[in-house]
């Protein structure tokens, strides 16, 4: 039996630090537990908040039996066991819609950097060995009138293809199901994922981290794509397999890859794929713009204030939904 004194405010343990817009729009509704409080034995907790990617599993679930709502900072919850609360009756909600943009955004300046070499020239541009232009120096891959594969045409992967349209690229892609009505709209050919790979010459990752798309470019797909192909990942690290894409890099399997998120994440100070001049890294910033942010921080806070107060989330999760990026 829970003998802890009741707060007058909901509670809710959330892992943090918290984004400053989070705790500004919480103000005092809410009394903040630190994620450490879902450990110990059954405590009163009303709600959970996750910012980053906790594990929220069934057994955490029966530890805390007055819990009403988990509210997701993001859109993918490939962190949360979705059978198991629907099962108890706890709504889950995410932050769908308001990061499509800004991490498409990213996808292709993650796929223009890689292409042209743009950090690599940096760097170069910055050293005391640049002492005098060479035009046949650093030669890069034109990414207008190319192929562009989009693994996963879902919200996100249809505002890559929508920007792909302005660099005059021909894009196919690879869904869980046809889209006829973007194919119309935007000009896109459905495509088989080995006849994508074989055609591309850059190939975005859109798709949820699933059992089906955990590993799905391991060392068979890379082999399947163009020498000259770059491989761009925006959806989750453990869709590639790491170990497979480093030797595919250093092999010249494919030419270069951008990778906004990883596996693990981050990687080891002295993992290999670091030292890769032909690898464009950033540290999973799909999401990190400030209007994207202040969007994400208001439709999360929400989700949870409904939820502690037992309304319809604005942006529950369906129970049967899986965790996209």
């Amino acid at each position: 039996m829970d003998t802890q004194p009741r707060s007058p405010r909901p509670r809710v343990a959330a892992d943090g630090p918290l984004d400053p817009t989070v705790l500004a729009l919480l103000g005092d509704r809410v009394e903040l537990l630190p994620w450490e409080a879902t450990a110990g034995p059954i405590l009163p907790v009303d709600g959970l908040y996750t910012y980053g990617h906790p594990a929220v599993d069934a057994e955490m679930l029966d530890r805390l039996p007055g819990l009403r709502v988990v509210s997701n900072y993001g859109v993918g919850i490939d962190h949360i066991d979705m059978a198991a609360a629907s099962a108890r009756g706890i709504p889950v909600g995410n932050t769908p819609g308001v990061l499509d943009g800004a991490t498409a955004d990213l996808a292709f300046a993650l796929l223009l950097a890689a292409s042209r070499r743009v950090v690599e020239g940096d760097r170069y541009a910055r050293s005391p060995a640049f002492t005098s232009y060479d035009p046949g120096s650093m030669l890069g891959r034109e990414v207008h009138g190319s192929t562009l594969g989009i693994v996963g045409l879902g919200r996100i992967g249809e505002k890559v293809a929508r920007r792909a349209i302005g660099f005059d690229m021909a894009v196919c892609y690879q869904n869980r199901n046809p889209r006829p009505e973007v194919e119309a709209a935007l000009g896109l050919r459905y495509s088989s994922f080995e006849q994508l790979l074989a055609e591309s010459d850059f190939v975005v990752l859109c798709v949820p981290l699933t059992d089906r798309t955990r590993g799905l470019i391991d060392a068979n797909a890379l082999g399947r794509m163009k020498p000259t192909a770059v491989l761009v990942n925006v959806s989750r690290g453990p869709v590639v397999v790491t170990d497979d894409l480093l030797a595919a890099l250093r092999s010249g399997t494919i030419a270069a890859a951008g990778l906004d998120v990883t596996d693990p994440e981050p990687l080891p100070r002295d993992h290999g794929l670091l030292a890769m001049d032909n690898l464009v890294l950033t540290p999973h910033l799909g999401s990190a713009t400030d209007r994207t942010r202040r969007r994400m921080a208001e439709l999360s806070v929400a989700n949870l204030l409904a939820g502690l107060d037992g309304l319809p989330l604005p942006s529950p999760v369906p129970p049967t939904a899986l965790g996209s990026p």
